[in-house]
């Protein structure tokens, strides 16, 4: 297994025009992007120092939240590695043929980057070129089967289900390829979290809280409000055993067949909501007897490191210029090859 370097960007981002000095104890904690004469606070900043942090959920490339984390994921691809950079990005199935060429127009190419260096040094503002030679752009659940294949050192055919914030991918992994018959791209834990929130409504004022509030709250198992902490690990256990009655196992039975089964020797979960353990006991209850259910050894990064070795096997091997980046709706990866090895 090749040792990695994985970093992640809280997915969100807000303008601010304030004079933030030493607020951050490093660059991926302090992340100030200036792009059309603005200022845009990235990330756990923005998480720390802004008002309302937002991104649209399942956003297109040319979308300004979208770019801003392209840009932070750039900025952290040349601390780890350099330039040039080879990258490979992602999408879910539904949104791949979409986006695959946009992206392509986007972003391979020279970057030019100017960000503030106030928020962890006291600096000022700075400007770099991120040179992006080689790009791919793959669907998401391969991202997934080729960390399993090349990471992990899985074998065999096997499912993969990766539990994203906005949607839920699944797809057959056979030793000769993927099985495109078999995909599915569904609701993500999104839905889950907007379950929990309606329910918290009935009997709390939310007080204006936002969608990566809420998000947060479900990850920690509690929330404030009016300085009362609320446990929610209940409620989640139930908004989670809804979400897989309603939306997962419906899906599962569209996409896999009995054919499929009888070729499979288990199931991977992937993504952060592989980290719910409610949600895996679901997932054990319905296939007990049937398969192995097994949570990957690197769930929550797992597209990302995929997107790494791609990136690897698209430059001919070169490890010190591939990078993995994932801009996902609740977390930005970015995955680097850690060269002090190679």
């Amino acid at each position: 297994m090749e040792n990695l370097n994985i970093e992640k960007i809280p997915s969100v981002i807000e303008t601010n025009s304030s004079d933030l000095r030493f607020v951050a104890g490093d660059f991926l904690r302090g992340i100030k992007i200036i792009e059309g004469g603005k200022s845009y606070i990235v990330g756990q900043l923005a998480l720390n120092e802004g008002i309302s942090p937002h991104k649209n959920i399942n956003g297109e490339p040319e979308e300004l939240d979208y770019q801003l984390l392209v840009k932070s994921a750039l900025l952290v691809g040349i601390q780890k590695i350099g330039n040039p950079l080879t990258i490979t990005m992602g999408f879910p199935f539904s949104t791949f043929q979409l986006y695959k060429e946009k992206s392509k127009e986007l972003f391979l190419k020279s970057h030019n980057i100017e960000f503030d260096t106030a928020p962890y040094t006291g600096g000022g503002k700075k400007k770099l070129v991120a040179e992006v030679d080689q790009l791919a752009v793959i669907p998401e659940a391969i991202g997934c089967s080729l960390a399993l294949r090349k990471h992990e050192n899985r074998t065999g055919n096997f499912f993969i289900i990766s539990l994203g914030y906005g949607t839920c991918e699944a797809i057959f992994s056979t030793e000769a390829g993927l099985v495109q018959r078999s995909s599915l791209s569904t609701f993500g834990i999104r839905y889950a979290v907007k379950l929990m929130e309606a329910e918290l409504m009935k009997t709390y004022y939310l007080d204006l809280k936002n969608e990566h509030y809420i998000d947060a709250a479900f990850k920690n198992g509690f929330i404030f409000l009016n300085r009362r902490r609320v446990d929610l690990t209940d409620l989640r256990k139930s908004v989670l055993k809804q979400y897989y009655t309603d939306v997962i196992s419906p899906g599962l039975r569209k996409a896999f067949d009995d054919n499929d089964f009888a070729r499979a020797n288990a199931i991977y979960l992937a993504g952060g909501g592989a980290m719910f353990e409610p949600l895996i006991d679901e997932f054990k209850a319905e296939f007990e007897g049937v398969i192995d259910i097994q949570v990957s050894d690197n769930a929550p990064h797992l597209a990302a490191i995929g997107y790494c070795y791609n990136s690897y096997l698209l430059n001919g091997g070169d490890k010190t210029r591939a990078m993995g980046m994932d801009i996902g709706n609740s977390s930005t990866i970015v995955c680097t090859f850690n060269n002090e090895n190679i």
